[in-house]
């Protein structure tokens, strides 16, 4: 039978985002459920969950993030998963002077990305057929204090998607440079605004019957 691999937007702000709720991804296959970051306002329906992961451990919304989990009887990890024929990989991302991570999620030769926080490009990334990706900052990057990272900018994630043969780029880290761009009306070079509540739907490939 075909499967296919479902992904939601339940959020697409950076932190503190005056008009979106935080950037966060909801996976289905085949009865599985697993959550990828979000918080308050973007946090899954109830029922069952296989997990929630996370890619910082020490993100300002980790206790809320803990909250939001326990009612739905999983606790926030970064970490890889199976489910059933999907597997998700946790990769380290250069971001900020502490470990943090996104996700490659592969099925059957199809390959999703997570990975709404980097500074730099991550090279793992290369040949995923759909990547959720960073836009906190518009035409240039945001540079944390200190130098110890931050955001890389729209321009750039575009760029580096492309030559790294992702094939569709869908930005879901939205910070307030970025919302002023878009409000005078800015589109991106290459790929294309995350909307929330929007699904994402990839079809596995059929699998053969052995007998």
């Amino acid at each position: 039978m075909n499967r296919w691999l479902r992904l939601t937007l339940l959020g697409v702000g950076a932190m503190n985002s005056p008009r979106f709720a935080p950037a966060g991804l909801l996976l289905r296959y085949a009865g599985h459920r697993a959550a990828f970051d979000g918080g308050p306002g973007a946090e899954p329906p109830l029922g069952r969950l296989d997990a929630w992961l996370v890619s910082d451990e020490q993100s300002e919304l980790r206790s809320p993030l803990r909250r939001l989990a326990a009612a739905h009887g999983v606790q926030v990890r970064a970490g890889d998963l199976e489910l059933g024929a999907v597997r998700v990989r946790c990769r380290q991302v250069a971001h900020t002077s502490h470990p943090a991570y996104g996700y490659r999620i592969e099925a059957q030769g199809l390959a999703v990305v997570w990975a709404p926080e980097f500074w730099e490009f991550p090279e793992w990334a290369a040949g995923a057929d759909l990547m959720f990706a960073e836009a906190a900052g518009w035409n240039r990057p945001l540079r944390f204090r200190g130098g110890v990272g931050g955001h890389a900018s729209v321009g750039t994630v575009g760029e580096q998607a492309e030559r790294h043969g992702v094939r569709r780029l869908v930005y879901a880290h939205i910070g307030r440079p970025t919302l002023r761009a878009i409000d005078a009306g800015a589109k991106p070079q290459v790929g294309e605004w995350g909307i929330e509540g929007r699904t994402y739907s990839l079809q596995l490939p059929a699998v053969k019957d052995p007998r």
